[in-house]
């Protein structure tokens, strides 16, 4: 497995702390929930059904049908495999599982701006959080075979998503950040018809598991806390960025995480970790991850280990 955030185990091992003495900052998943109620016990007994009102909820909240899958992962890996081997355009930095699925897949990997036959990109970037403009992609599209365009952040912003904004245009959906669902393992792929078919046969039956369908069908409809979660992340985000910056990190991000480059990435990653607070290390540049506390505890724990290091 590619290195990710979220390896409490691991942090626990190599720094002597045990697990429950860690405040995990090192993921873009939202600290708070949607809150699901306890799981029905048919839900744990029976087969899931095609017909149980997860299509209708995707197509309500999504404006158009898409394919549940067991967690957008599945799509990453799998969709490169599908397609003729070729030249892939990658915005980078990015998500490391997708370029190294289309290096397995035979794929030939690519800077953004040169001549290619596919595309990729994350949008809201991760782990930088920038956002390339939809008509510029939409652009970029009419010169490839596909362009695949990774939505897992963009359920907390008001931009306008990619989904059937032309037919080569792949996008793929998770219920793991913005609904901090992760778990769960489910995703969506809104693909043309011909790819759809194609990814559905991959999937054979009862692919996505029955709990994981009722909670997607929950949450998608609970418009309502949809809104009061993006009001929430967009003000902790905003007090993360400032945070940062006071102690000399300049950082861009999005509503769930916060970036910064800095050459001190590994000495602050390492100060922080002995502290107990995980963070998100990269190396290409040199830059650090920071998820958002959870509360006013963690914000306190978060400041002062900060000041100690920076």
């Amino acid at each position: 497995m590619l290195e990710h955030g979220g390896r409490l185990n691991a942090a626990a091992r190599r720094f002597g702390m045990p697990r429950q003495a860690w405040l995990d900052l090192s993921t873009g998943i939202a600290p708070w929930p949607y809150p699901l109620p306890a799981v029905p016990v048919d839900v744990w007994q029976r087969l899931p059904e095609e017909d149980d009102g997860l299509d209708a909820a995707v197509r309500a909240h999504y404006g158009v049908m898409g394919l549940a899958v067991p967690g957008s992962q599945w799509a990453i890996g799998t969709l490169p495999r599908l397609l003729p081997p070729g030249r892939v355009a990658l915005a980078k930095p990015i998500y490391a599982e997708h370029p190294a699925a289309w290096r397995a897949a035979g794929h030939e990997i690519v800077a953004w701006h040169e001549p290619a036959d596919y595309a990729l990109c994350c949008r809201p970037n991760n782990p930088t959080g920038a956002l390339l403009p939809r008509a510029q992609l939409i652009e970029r599209a009419k010169r490839l075979r596909l362009i695949v365009i990774d939505e897992a952040f963009l359920d907390a912003t008001a931009e306008e998503t990619l989904i059937a904004a032309a037919d080569n245009v792949v996008v793929l959906r998770s219920l793991g950040k913005f609904w901090g669902l992760a778990g769960v393992r489910i995703g969506f792929v809104f693909a043309p018809a011909w790819l759809d078919e194609k990814l559905r046969s991959m999937l054979g039956p009862w692919a996505v598991a029955h709990p994981a369908r009722w909670a997607a069908t929950l949450a998608l409809a609970d418009t309502h806390w949809q809104a009061a979660q993006r009001a929430r992340l967009a003000q902790a985000s905003q007090r993360l960025a400032q945070l940062l910056a006071a102690r000399g990190l300049a950082n861009t991000g999005t509503a769930l995480f916060r970036y910064a480059i800095t050459p001190a990435a590994e000495t602050i990653h390492l100060a922080l970790a002995r502290q107990g607070i995980l963070v998100r290390q990269f190396t290409d540049p040199p830059a650090l991850r920071f998820g958002l506390p959870a509360d006013e505890a963690q914000w306190r724990r978060l400041e002062s280990a900060l000041e100690e290091t920076t």
